[in-house]
């Protein structure tokens, strides 16, 4: 009976990720390749940066960063492991979808499993939404940037959507943690409360 269900689970996620990565034509093509380069949302993390210095100043948003750091070098082995752990080959190498999805040069190798991208991203905006969202009015805005990086790894088919769904839950349970760490670390460092 499980195996049945485990089955039908993954069938259906092939299935919306060939349905999906067939939506996708060659004229959107660079935008998507564009977007799923974490170096091309540089200006975005610069606006961050900003607005983290802005209302915290310079002191505060050293320790900030060097958190960050921390933080995302953390999400990243432990995606890492979980690949590992799980295996699933990425819908871009695996044989029996290659006549199903469009074709990019752009295959990256590794385990498919949860989405990394999906993952920190998701993290990163969650962590940043729950620093900033009593400062910044609009800060909610912030998580169109997981849900359109997600969405670049079905578009070139280089994960499965349960892959990215896995990322985003993955995220919002690390970012809320990490916020959680930080405010108790910042109150011990800084005397105060966020």
């Amino acid at each position: 009976m499980e195996n049945s269900l485990l089955d039908t689970l993954i069938a259906k996620d092939k299935a919306l990720l060939i349905y999906l990565n067939n939506l996708g034509n060659e004229q959107w093509d660079n935008l998507w390749l564009w977007i799923t380069h974490q170096f091309n949302w540089i200006p975005l993390f610069v606006v961050i940066l900003g607005l983290i210095t802005w209302k915290f100043g310079v002191k505060k948003t050293l320790f900030t960063l060097l958190f960050i750091a921390i933080f995302v070098a953390f999400s990243d082995q432990f995606t890492n492991l979980i690949k590992n752990l799980t295996g699933r080959t990425r819908p871009c190498n695996a044989i029996d979808m290659q006549e199903y999805l469009r074709q990019f040069s752009y295959k990256p190798r590794g385990k498919s499993f949860w989405s990394g991208h999906a993952s920190l991203s998701t993290t990163f905006t969650t962590f940043i939404i729950l620093l900033l969202r009593n400062k910044i009015k609009y800060i909610y805005v912030l998580i169109l940037f997981p849900l359109v990086f997600g969405y670049s790894r079905l578009y070139l088919g280089v994960h499965y959507p349960i892959d990215v769904s896995a990322g985003y839950i993955s995220g919002i349970i690390l970012g809320t943690l990490f916020y959680k760490l930080y405010k108790v670390i910042f109150l011990k460092v800084f005397k105060e409360s966020l």
